[in-house]
């Protein structure tokens, strides 16, 4: 379906190159980098009361080109075990198999790295659920990676503090880290989440045409200023119920994210108003085709993720407290659903204030 060798060249071929700085100041932001990435470790530990079962040493520092490379390992732990599952049968009748007959594995290959050579240029870091197996056949649990010229590029722009900056995205990413390793059943049911959608697809030929055609309206109404993204376009509606949750815990965990490196506190990070404040116009800059872009690949829609994740967080926190804010981490069923998530009262009532039980006999009040 994909050749990944040719994603990985194209990606790496079209990736801009990171800001110029000297020798010793990339190794200095790359020491500092892994130096901070063990002290968040502490700092989200003690605020959010969560504690990773598995040992945490520094974060992988990456450059654009090494991002591309870990994303596309990535991919293909959770790809191929699908695509073998599938089978050639199913798949000549999926939209899948209609892309690989009709123009090859390469130019999917291709497309895939020109979309991870764009992003490549974007993401400051990210902790990274899916890896190859080791040389011994062990499945590593997950890694911290942080892209360092994006870090120190962004730190420019901003005109911030870099150590405050540094350490600022370092809490964001540690969160993520934290999230999965203190609760080891996330990474699986996240894992689930996606081969289920990834199966969920069963259009024929004559609809994967349709949605073709539906992609250069969808262009021209994002040029147009209007609303439009390619993740509703290619969809089919059991998909589109899935990934309501897959939505709904990856807002939860980055609005976890953006609340703990914000919330930590000023004397950790003394000027985290000012770097929020300028961070947050700087996500939502940018030129017009950028901003086409992102609304296309669906980028805007993960802002809104960061900012409704962060306000679910921080009311349940305000109303209840971090201890009662935790139980979302126990299980499947006490995380919010997207609903509750812009209605947190709604997860408190239904999770930490359940209604009794009737006793056998009792009616239900009725108003």
């Amino acid at each position: 379906m994909i050749d990944w060798d040719v994603a990985v060249n194209t990606g790496v071929r079209l990736v801009r190159p990171g800001p110029n700085i000297s020798l010793a100041e990339a190794r200095q932001a790359v020491a500092q980098l892994r130096e901070l990435s063990v002290i968040a470790q502490t700092h989200v530990r003690d605020f959010t009361g969560l504690t990773s079962l598995e040992p945490a040493g520094p974060a992988t520092i990456v450059d654009r080109p090494g991002w591309i490379r870990a994303n596309v390992d990535g991919f293909r732990v959770v790809l191929d075990p699908v695509l073998e599952a599938l089978g050639p049968s199913t798949l000549s009748s999926s939209p899948v198999g209609t892309i690989t007959t009709a123009v090859g594995s390469r130019v999917t290959g291709a497309q895939l790295g020109a979309v991870l050579a764009y992003l490549a240029g974007r993401v400051l870091g990210q902790y990274e659920l899916f890896l190859p197996p080791d040389p011994e056949g062990k499945a590593p649990t997950g890694r911290l990676t942080l892209v360092a010229p994006n870090i120190v590029q962004a730190e420019q722009e901003l005109d911030v503090d870099p150590h405050d900056f540094r350490l600022w995205v370092c809490l964001h990413e540690e969160t993520h880290r934290t999230q999965f390793t203190a609760n080891p059943w996330l990474r699986g049911y996240v894992q689930q989440l996606i081969t289920d959608y990834l199966r969920a697809s069963h259009l024929s030929a004559g609809d994967f045409v349709e949605r073709l055609r539906a992609v250069g309206e969808a262009v021209a109404e994002v040029i147009r200023g209007n609303e439009a993204n390619l993740i509703d376009i290619f969809q089919t509606e059991e998909q589109s119920e899935i990934l309501d949750r897959i939505t709904a815990v990856m807002t939860l965990a980055e609005g976890h994210g953006d609340y703990v490196m914000d919330a930590v506190g000023p004397q950790v990070v003394p000027s985290v108003a000012e770097i929020r404040r300028r961070f947050q116009r700087r996500r939502h800059g940018g030129n017009r085709i950028d901003k086409a872009i992102r609304q296309l690949l669906g980028l805007d829609l993960k802002l809104k993720q960061y900012e409704e994740g962060a306000a679910f967080v921080r009311t349940v926190v305000a109303r209840v407290g971090m201890a009662n804010f935790n139980r979302v981490w126990e299980s499947p069923d006490t995380l919010p659903t997207l609903a509750e998530i812009r209605d947190p009262q709604a997860w408190i009532t239904r999770v930490l204030h359940p209604p009794l039980p009737l006793t056998p006999g009792e009616e239900p009040e009725t108003e």
